[in-house]
């Protein structure tokens, strides 16, 4: 049986990933994070993306229900929520159409957003 997906959640997804300026590499740590939990400063370093960035991110994506975390001060280890992971197929797709549009140059799909 095909999962159904929250209407609720897929918005939420659509808006923190299509709808924002940094929705890029929101998507980005959330496809890194779903290859393999890891801090903010191991995500900074996979992704090329100063540390500050990355917290401001990371932030914003636990705040709306996509990531969670685990432990305490540097060591905090992020984890997809279940809801996210309940939706990943709805990610995945998005993620594909805007890696599609960043290899092709696309509007408003910034690396340092």
């Amino acid at each position: 049986m095909k999962p159904t997906r929250s209407k609720y959640f897929t918005h939420i997804i659509q808006w923190m990933i299509g709808g924002t300026r940094g929705g890029y590499n929101r998507a980005r740590l959330i496809n890194a994070i779903h290859e393999d939990p890891r801090n903010a400063h191991q995500l900074s370093q996979e992704l090329g993306l100063d540390y500050s960035t990355i917290r401001h991110h990371l932030e914003a994506l636990e705040k709306n229900g996509l990531v969670t975390s685990l432990g305490d001060g540097y060591g905090v280890m992020y984890f997809l929520s279940d809801d996210l992971l309940d939706n990943i197929g709805f990610f995945m797709e998005i993620w594909v159409r805007i890696g599609n549009k960043k290899k092709k140059g696309g509007v408003g799909l910034k690396d340092d957003e």
